[in-house]
């Protein structure tokens, strides 16, 4: 699990724009502000096979589980972390587009998902279904300014999730790889450069989709 090993920098809600969209900010307001993922994934799964695992590693791990249970949590991942979004398809004439976002986000060995894998691909990453936000750009841009944001890594993700459970699955070549499945509330999608919205997941479908 490569993108496992990256590590997500994390930020306190004090920095996000004033502005956000209020349907997202009202969750965010309720939600505890995460300081680190993988502190959190290290502490919420609690590997206790270790031979450095303090004795009382299995209780410190459930109590830990226990007080997050049912608790909304908020996390920023920065731009030059935020590896799990990817270019749809992009309309030329009306500037309306489409961004993936792929429901997994690694931090340390862990990783946080949306929901549980139940299969992983040929390198030991979990198989997750896209979701996918959409937009209009600003009058001027083009699908080469569109294209630069991934490109370049412009685009901040803010993330409402609440923790549910710990799932594992067989890596390829042996051993098990770990990570905690989530109920992603939402997910904001802003540039980072000017805190422009790009897209917005919410309720479990793209808050902003056209109706035809």
């Amino acid at each position: 699990m490569n993108r496992c090993l990256v590590t997500l920098a994390l930020l306190l809600p004090a920095i996000a724009l004033a502005d956000v969209d209020q349907r997202f900010a009202r969750l965010r307001d309720a939600a505890e502000p995460l300081g680190g993922l993988s502190a959190f994934l290290n502490r919420y799964i609690g590997e206790c096979g270790d031979m450095l695992a303090s004795q009382d590693c299995r209780t410190k791990a459930d109590e830990f589980r226990k007080t997050y249970k049912g608790k909304k949590l908020y996390m920023i991942i920065t731009e030059d972390v935020a590896t799990m979004v990817s270019p749809g398809p992009y309309q030329p004439l009306s500037g309306d587009y489409i961004i993936n976002i792929l429901p997994f986000f690694p931090a340390g060995k862990y990783a946080l998902t949306h929901g549980t894998p139940k299969k992983a691909d040929a390198q030991g990453n979990p198989i997750l279904p896209l979701l996918s936000v959409s937009g209009t750009t600003p009058e001027g841009w083009n699908g080469g300014m569109f294209a630069r944001l991934f490109s370049s890594r412009g685009i901040r993700v803010q993330v409402v999730f609440t923790p549910l459970d710990i799932w594992s699955l067989s890596k390829p070549g042996g051993g098990k790889s770990f990570g905690v499945s989530a109920r992603v509330e939402a997910i904001l999608l802003t540039e980072g450069r000017t805190g422009q919205e790009l897209g917005l997941w919410l309720d479990g479908k793209d808050a902003n989709k056209k109706k035809k």
